[in-house]
């Protein structure tokens, strides 16, 4: 599969690049950039949008996080509307370093950005709080001022609940955002060890827990069962495969560490909302 390395309009001497459109269709093909995204949408009910290997409709807002060289796309699908009103705006990945993400003023920016690396949508609630201020940055001049209003777009989404994640942390590759060593050492287990049989009991024994207290422990600590949460790993995996490789869904489905194809197949539309198969097609569709 075809996917854009796009050479964003961002310069090295560039804090932030904001531009706003007026649009009657969706074109652009599958596409990543070093660059981080905000991209704010409305009056494009009825469009599809790809993150990662997340695949959702968009309602009549859109407000996405985007990291960093995570794939996206919108696709016009079922969206009718001629007066799609969109604002990006676009930041360089290394623009905050550690040393200031480190401070206490911007964790909870440092945080945000954090979990865009899997691609973040807001709900309304959070779209509410931003709503005027992205208009007010659309329609302001480039420099200090334009910048210091992003700086506050993205403080006041970084301290809302209403938002949920897009891909999963196996397709994106994004790094373990947990404050438990200990879960840490299960996940980086199940990520070394996902096409392979994963036992409850050598997870257990990693952590000196019994079976038991470990599934509450896990549970606890992810808000998934354990077998919940190797299933989403592996599927993560067979996503990225689906999408950046030539291999059939057969090959992909033992790959990953599925034993039948039509296990696999009941997972990924259970867990997608669609076959392995219609999920490689509709990304086709955005690289064309």
């Amino acid at each position: 599969m075809d996917i854009l390395s796009e050479i964003t309009p961002l310069s090295e001497k560039d804090c932030i690049y904001v531009v706003e459109r007026s649009k009657t269709a969706f074109s652009y093909p599958l596409h990543r950039h070093r660059a981080v995204e905000l991209n704010f949408l409305e009056h494009a009910e009825g469009a599809r949008r790809l993150v990662g290997d997340s695949i959702e409709e968009v309602g009549i807002y859109d407000l996405t996080l985007i990291g960093s060289n995570l794939i996206h796309a919108w696709q016009q699908d079922r969206c009718s509307m001629d007066n799609v009103h969109e604002i990006t705006i676009q930041i360089p990945a290394d623009l905050l370093g550690d040393d200031l993400l480190s401070r206490n003023d911007f964790a909870s920016i440092a945080h945000l950005l954090q979990r865009a690396q899997r691609g973040i949508s807001f709900d309304t609630n959070a779209i509410r709080k931003v709503y005027d201020n992205l208009y007010l940055l659309a329609r302001m001049k480039p420099g200090f001022h334009s910048f210091l209003k992003v700086l506050s777009i993205l403080y006041d989404l970084s301290e809302t609940d209403d938002f949920h994640q897009l891909s999963t942390t196996a397709f994106a590759h994004s790094q373990l955002d947990s404050d438990s060593l200990r879960i840490q050492k299960i996940r980086q287990y199940i990520e070394r060890n996902f096409r392979e049989e994963i036992r409850l009991q050598d997870l257990a024994a990693l952590i000196d827990l019994t079976p038991t207290s470990f599934s509450r422990y896990f549970s606890q600590h992810t808000g998934k069962s354990v077998s919940d949460y190797i299933i989403d790993v592996r599927l993560g995996h067979a996503s990225r495969q689906l999408l950046l490789g030539a291999q059939t869904v057969a090959e992909i489905c033992y790959d990953c560490g599925f034993n039948t194809v039509s296990h696999f197949n009941r997972c990924f539309k259970k867990h997608k909302g669609c076959t392995p198969t219609e999920f490689r097609n509709k990304y086709l569709q955005s690289s064309l």
